[in-house]
Order: structure tokens, then C-alpha cells, then sequence
């Protein structure tokens, strides 16, 4: 019998046996429909950034008592004193997050003639504290009546729920700028924007004081006047930046 009727005289079940080794060979060098569409996927990158102006309504005041002595215990015992009159009196006007800043103990040399002499000690206690901004003059006017002999600094900021709602809507613009980005190059260059195929948020940052000017104040021999010191603030700007990734 030639090779040929012998392969012709195969039984069914092997002739069949060796379709699927068949099948399976071709498979492996298939490229899925999936595959072949990803593989032509066209995407534009842009970048927007948002801005949204708020007004500050807060202060946070920096202020101090300074005192100058002979001993060191006098001038500790005369820190202690005042610092606690002036502590007293901000908690009595519930302002927020009054906290310590700074204690200092030093002391004073004369240098006469080349030479070092110990003349007395210098003592301070610094606070921090948060309040309206248009309550502000008066609490340091009053402070300084109670003990207070510095002022290292005013800055503003706005609360913490105008920040957050600030925020978002930088994000809102931020997006509607990164959208009319694509809008524009997709129109130069005639082609048909289709999907948004990722989205990445960049943050919006929460906006940093605003600081006044703020040398350190002597106001150990000042005389308070009957009106309050004015404090005015001003606007932050929050920042929001949004990338987003589009199919054409």
C-alpha cells in the first residue's frame, strides 16, 4: 500500500486527533480584536490650573512680653507675672488656638573699655493666637495694657471652610481650562475629541498667610489710644491644577 492510501486509511478519530494541536498553534500568534484597538488608541495630554480669590477673615497675632532686671529671678518672677495677666485675659476673649511660641532667659553685658561686664538678664514669653480679623485691633490694644510689650507679627488667613470651598472650585476651573486646552488643538488640527481616558488631580493648595509688615514693635513706654488699632487683611488665592488624558 503507498503512503498515500495509508493516510487516507486513517480512522476518523485520528484524523481529528490532530486538528486541535493544529488550533492551538495558530492561536498562539493571534492578536486579539482587544489588543489590536489598544495598540491604536491616539491621546492628547493637557494641563489646567485654576485659581479662586477669598477673603481673609482671620488674624493670627504674635505678641510677647519682654522684660529686663538686675537677677534673673526678678525678671523670671516679672515674665511670669505679666505673661500670666495678658494669658488670662486672651482666654477671658476666647480667642483660638492660643498656644506658647517662646521662653527666654538671657543675659546683659556692658562692653565698656574691652571688658564684659554682667549688667542684668533680659526675659521674654511669646504667645500665638487666632481671632476675627476685625476683633484683632482691640485684643492686642487690651494686651498691651495687661503686660504685653511686643508684637512679632500679624498675618491673615480665611477659615478653614472657605479654603476647602475654594479649593474645589479651583478644581472646577482647572478642569474647564485643561478641557478648552484640548478643545482648541483638537480644532487646529481638525480632529474629533472623543473620550476622556484618565484623569489626574493635581491638588489645590491651600494658600499661605498673608503677612504685614511686622518689625518687632517696642511698645513698652507707647500709650494706648482710645481707639483700637486698625488690623485690615486681605484676599488669598487657592490653586488648583488638573491634568486630563483624551482619546481621538
Amino acid at each position: 500500500m503507498s503512503p498515500v492510501q495509508k493516510s487516507i486509511q486513517k480512522s476518523p478519530w485520528q484524523r481529528l486527533s490532530a486538528i486541535p494541536m493544529a488550533i492551538g498553534i495558530v492561536s498562539l500568534s493571534m492578536i486579539s480584536p482587544v489588543q489590536a484597538q489598544e495598540k491604536l488608541v491616539r491621546t492628547l495630554t493637557v494641563t489646567g490650573r485654576g485659581f479662586e480669590d477669598i477673603q481673609t477673615t482671620l488674624a493670627q497675632v504674635r505678641l510677647g512680653v519682654e522684660v529686663q532686671g538686675k537677677t534673673a529671678n526678678e525678671v523670671q518672677q516679672e515674665v511670669a507675672r505679666k505673661s500670666n495677666a495678658v494669658v488670662t485675659f486672651l482666654r477671658s476673649r476666647q480667642v483660638d488656638k492660643l498656644e506658647t511660641t517662646g521662653i527666654n532667659l538671657s543675659p546683659r553685658y556692658d562692653y565698656t573699655n574691652n571688658r564684659q561686664t554682667l549688667v542684668g538678664y533680659t526675659g521674654s514669653n511669646n504667645v500665638s493666637f487666632r481671632v476675627p480679623t476685625e476683633r484683632a485691633g482691640e485684643i492686642i490694644d487690651e494686651a498691651v495694657k495687661r503686660g504685653a510689650s511686643r508684637i512679632d507679627g500679624v498675618s491673615f488667613v480665611a477659615s478653614d471652610e472657605a479654603i476647602t470651598a475654594a479649593q474645589k472650585q479651583a478644581l472646577r476651573k482647572a478642569t474647564q481650562e485643561a478641557q478648552a486646552q484640548a478643545d482648541a488643538v483638537f480644532s487646529a488640527l481638525n480632529l474629533t475629541r472623543k473620550d476622556i481616558v484618565n484623569v489626574q488631580v493635581n491638588g489645590a493648595s491651600a494658600p499661605p498667610p498673608i503677612f504685614r509688615d511686622a518689625a518687632v514693635m517696642e511698645l513698652r513706654n507707647a500709650k494706648v489710644q482710645a481707639a483700637p488699632s486698625p488690623v485690615v487683611g486681605g484676599e488669598q488665592r487657592v490653586e488648583g491644577s488638573v491634568t486630563l488624558q483624551i482619546s481621538y
